[in-house]
This record gives structure tokens, C-alpha cells and sequence, in this order.
């Protein structure tokens, strides 16, 4: 695969979304010990080693959301993650990578903090995302999640990570469901909406499947797992299952909808199998910042000790590599 450096600009049109059709996923039937077998055979029947193994960490750098959703954030936190966003990796890392820059695709943060993290990103080209809409667990009043969106947009967010009312998979309301998500988006406006899925809390693999199709019609640009605080985040079963739910509303409709997998992803082990997913089940198209997110900060020590290694043959102390 080839890694160049930056945003790589989209050359798909913006999801519009499409009016509710239940009839896309009433009858859909999810194997799931079928989907488990074929996740966990993902990883076994490919692997990368040596200079391939560095692209594909590379790779993984540039398309990851790097976070902080905590509730002692502060403005300085923010700017020390967006100090790491825009040089990743250390310089000598860098260089023996053969690479003049490196940028990670995004920070995301509280609406609060969007401002800090505007004013240090300015000139990065590296877009700020917000978490809205009553983060994590969505229960608020629509009216008040709706101002959240529009606040976050006025701070400066070029992307909005929403929740959606899990209720609502639960209990088959879908038409509830698809107003809920169709609000957000027309109140996203031109940031890009995701939409969180909080796959852990939908119980069933057909329930994820059927909220991934819902959001997607009513116009979300991303599907994404998880919030990072359920008991169970992002796994490769619930991930095949997205990721072909977006494959059929492509087949659909023409559009390219984006993946982002979040939490409990950890290792530089872990960047290189969900992006053997994208490339087994989409093609390499989606290998890239406007199509793929990864959602998991911690994994950036890990593939920089990973690169480390690859260029000297030893691993570094975590300590000696920045935080994210």
C-alpha cells in the first residue's frame, strides 16, 4: 500500500441520505458465529511483515482520531494532544521512515474544549472533531443535543461525533430513530457527522446491523462503533457487520460512507487488523482519512515503539515516546 502524508481530499460525494425503507433490513439475518469465524480469520490469513508492516502503522497514524474525553480536561491537555496530532511520531522515527510529515486525521474533544484545539491545530490542516448530543449516553432532550451540535459547529468543529438513543434499536422504533438522526445531521450543516452506534449496548449483531442502515439513510457520513465508555467497544465481529451494512448502502445508492472502529483497541497489532478488514471486505479505497477513522490514542505509543524497532531492531521504553 502506498502512505502519503496529510488529508487526502475526498473524491466521493457527501452521503444526502435517502427516506426511511425498512424493507433494506426487516428481513436481514446475521450468522453470527459465521461473522465470528470470519473475523478471526482475518487476521490469520494475512499478515504484513518488515517495510509492509511499517506502511501499514503508518497508515494507521494518519487515519486516527486522536482523544481526550475526560472530565479533567483542560485547555493545556488539548494543546499538548494537538501538538502530538501534528508531529505523531519523533523526528527520528521520521526521517528513517523516509518522511518529511506526518499528521494524524483528527482531534476529537469536548464541545468546551473545541476552541483550544481550533486555535492550536490553525495551519495543520488537521480538522477538529466534537463529541455532541449528550455524549456518551445521549439521554437528553433532543432540543438541548441539537444545541450542543450547533454550538460545537460555531466553536469550529469540521466534524461532529454523535450518539444515537439506543431505545430506539431496542424497541424497533425506527422511523424514531431515523428523525432523531436526520435532525443532527441537518443540524451538523457542513461538518461531517458520525454517528455512534454504542454497539455494546445493541445486544445483537441483526440490532447493529439494522442501526447502521437507519443512520446511513438519514444522512450519516460516518458509522461508528462505540463511545469507548460501554462495558464492550469495538470488535472485529461487530465491525464485519458495520462495514457490510455500509458496503450495501453503497451498492445502493453510489455513496461512500465512512468506518470508524473506537475503543479497546490498544496495539499497533490491533491498527493492522481492522485495516485488513477495510481491504478484505472494501478494497483499499478505504484506507484513507475521509473513509477510515481509528479511535484509539493509546494505540499511538504502541505502533511508535512498533517503528522503533523496525528501524533499529530495539524496542524503546514507552517512556522515551510522547503520549497521546
Amino acid at each position: 500500500m502506498t502512505v502519503t502524508d496529510g488529508q487526502v481530499p475526498s473524491n466521493s460525494a457527501r452521503n444526502r441520505g435517502v427516506a426511511l425503507q425498512t424493507d433494506w433490513f426487516e428481513q436481514i439475518a446475521v450468522n453470527t458465529p459465521a461473522a465470528e469465524r470470519r473475523a478471526a480469520a482475518l487476521t490469520t490469513r494475512r499478515t504484513v511483515k518488515k517495510e509492509w508492516q511499517a506502511a501499514w502503522l503508518v497508515n494507521a497514524v494518519r487515519c486516527m482520531d486522536l482523544t481526550t474525553l475526560a472530565g479533567d480536561d483542560t485547555e493545556d491537555r488539548v494543546r499538548r494532544l494537538c501538538a502530538k496530532a501534528a508531529r505523531p511520531l519523533a523526528g527520528h522515527i521520521l526521517a528513517g521512515l523516509g518522511l518529511d510529515r506526518l499528521t494524524t486525521g483528527a482531534v476529537c474533544v469536548y464541545p468546551t474544549m473545541v476552541p483550544a484545539a481550533v486555535k492550536a491545530l490553525k495551519g495543520t490542516g488537521i480538522p477538529v472533531a466534537s463529541v455532541a448530543t449528550g455524549f456518551p449516553a445521549g439521554l437528553m432532550p433532543l432540543d438541548l443535543r441539537l444545541a450542543e451540535i450547533r454550538y460545537a459547529v460555531d466553536q469550529g468543529a469540521d466534524e461532529i461525533d454523535i450518539v444515537i438513543t439506543r431505545a430506539h434499536v431496542l424497541d424497533a422504533r425506527w422511523s424514531a430513530l431515523y428523525d432523531e438522526v436526520a435532525a443532527m445531521r441537518e443540524a451538523c450543516g457542513s461538518a461531517h457527522m458520525k454517528a455512534i452506534l454504542a454497539t455494546g449496548d445493541l445486544r445483537t449483531l441483526r440490532n447493529v446491523y439494522k442501526a447502521s442502515v437507519v443512520a446511513m439513510q438519514a444522512g450519516a457520513d460516518f458509522i461508528k462503533t462505540s463511545t469507548g465508555k460501554e462495558g464492550v467497544n469495538a470488535t472485529l465481529p461487530v465491525s464485519l457487520v458495520m462495514v457490510r451494512a455500509l458496503r450495501d448502502y453503497g451498492e445502493r445508492t453510489g455513496f461512500r460512507i465512512g468506518f470508524k472502529p473506537a475503543g479497546g483497541m490498544k496495539t499497533a497489532k490491533d491498527a493492522i487488523a481492522w485495516q485488513i478488514l477495510m481491504k478484505e471486505e472494501l478494497s483499499t479505497d478505504w484506507l484513507r482519512p475521509d473513509l477510515f477513522r481509528l479511535g484509539a490514542s493509546s494505540m499511538l505509543a504502541d505502533i511508535e515503539r512498533q517503528l522503533e524497532h523496525h528501524l533499529t531492531g530495539r524496542y524503546a521504553a514507552s517512556s522515551r515516546h510522547a503520549i497521546a
